[in-house]
């Protein structure tokens, strides 16, 4: 079920306290998000005339003619105290992104935001690897939109890791290609939450390199790939001292 905005409005004194104190009268429009952000708007412009931002505790009474609402966090408090209520309502609520494509359990619209994909209707939601973008293909298995993401090379991928494992896709192209700059050993790939990355298969070594979001290039004086990412050319050891020379000569 979506979360819940609740919205009241009516001619109000509205009190902050805290740094100092401030009241305010006016006819406005109080917004409790869900996570408990506290928005009160008046007439002029965007900005709100007062706000507590996830405040520890929210507390909303009315008797039907009028209503408070009490916003806590620490030493700060905003109050807002109406005597004449026109409107509240709750009113259900989603994030907001990027349209990507069509949820194919519901046929809810998916978004992209904050970097996850978001169905509007189910509220299922997929976490994105840094660097990824969602592409115009659909999976054939699910019909979730696939995904294109650099690790060494581009690997396009389900949205829904479970449907297509990027650490397959990553291991099957560059498990054990590389060997270790500290020993006679070659590099593995392994994961962790949120990082790619490569480890020495030697149990004595404690070598590890992290794979970026970019594409293989080259290969470094090191025996290394150098890889190209948003930030430019550089040897996948980043202690490598010779890297940037060999970054140079490869973009001349």
């Amino acid at each position: 079920m979506p979360e819940r905005l609740r919205v009241l409005a009516g001619d109000c004194q509205v009190t902050e306290h805290g740094d100092r104190s401030r009241s305010y009268r006016g006819r406005v429009v109080v917004l409790i998000k869900p996570d408990d952000t506290t928005l009160v708007h008046d007439a002029d412009g965007y900005q709100p005339v007062a706000w507590l931002t996830r405040p520890e505790s929210v507390v909303v009474e009315g008797d039907g003619a009028g209503f408070s609402v009490t916003a806590r966090d620490g030493g700060r408090r905003l109050r807002v105290v109406s005597t004449e209520a026109t409107a509240s309502r709750a009113l259900p609520v989603t994030v907001a992104g990027v349209p990507v494509g069509t949820c194919p359990a519901d046929g809810g619209a998916l978004v992209r935001s904050h970097g996850d994909v978001v169905c509007l209707d189910c509220e299922r939601r997929w976490g994105l690897p840094a660097g990824a973008s969602v592409t115009d293909a659909t999976c054939d298995d699910c019909g979730l939109p696939k995904i294109r993401v650099e690790r060494g090379e581009p690997f396009h991928l389900c949205l829904d890791p479970a449907c297509d494992p990027m650490e397959a896709a990553v291991s099957e192209r560059f498990d054990r290609v590389w060997d270790c700059p500290d020993c006679e050993g070659s590099l593995a790939v392994e994961f962790a939450p949120g990082r790619v990355y490569l480890a020495c298969e030697n149990p004595d070594c404690e070598t590890t390199l992290s794979i970026p979001s970019g594409v293989v290039v080259d290969e470094c004086d090191c025996g290394l790939p150098i890889f190209e990412t948003a930030a430019g050319r550089s040897c996948l050891d980043g202690s490598c001292q010779i890297a940037g020379h060999t970054a140079a000569k490869t973009r001349e």
